[in-house]
């Protein structure tokens, strides 16, 4: 188990940093050099991205650990990007991650959290609580489908 979380609004100096842990989290999943080139647009986080809804970094013993970006429209909170560096992977820092998504999601107003999983993530948000109810098309890669995931707190 990893110590506990601290989360703080993320600012415009970390968009490289968080940018590089994004593109070293979604490696980590085994994914090939020509599926992470497929991937790379996506995974730059800019600054224009945090003026869209609420981005969060996570940090362990004051290092960046984590990032979460939550976009909530009425009843629902869109899960845009949930991202842990691959060294806290495992350790339970997603747990907290994701309870502080739903901290926000309740504070926010919203009654589900909604996300577009990778599939390598799947089994965790099951683990979190959350079903599978479609799928979405990748942004990315034509053709591709991710699982769209759905926890709903009545």
């Amino acid at each position: 188990m990893t110590g506990k979380a601290a989360f703080r609004r993320a600012a415009v100096q970390d968009v490289e940093a968080l940018s590089e842990l994004v593109v070293r989290s979604k490696a980590s999943n085994g994914y090939s050099d020509e599926f992470m080139r497929a991937f790379a647009p996506e995974l730059i986080v800019r600054p224009a991205l945090l003026q869209v809804g609420e981005v969060w970094v996570c940090e362990v013993g004051g290092e960046m650990a984590g990032l979460l970006h939550l976009v909530c429209d009425g009843e629902v909170a869109e899960l845009e990007a949930m991202f842990v560096e691959p060294a806290y992977k495992r350790t339970g820092l997603g747990r907290q991650m994701f309870c502080f998504v739903e901290t926000r999601r309740a504070a926010l107003g919203a009654c589900s959290v909604e996300l577009d999983a990778d599939p390598f993530a799947v089994r965790f948000y099951e683990a979190m609580g959350c079903s599978l109810v479609g799928y979405s098309p990748s942004g990315s890669i034509p053709g591709r489908m991710l699982p769209r995931m759905r926890k709903t707190v009545r």
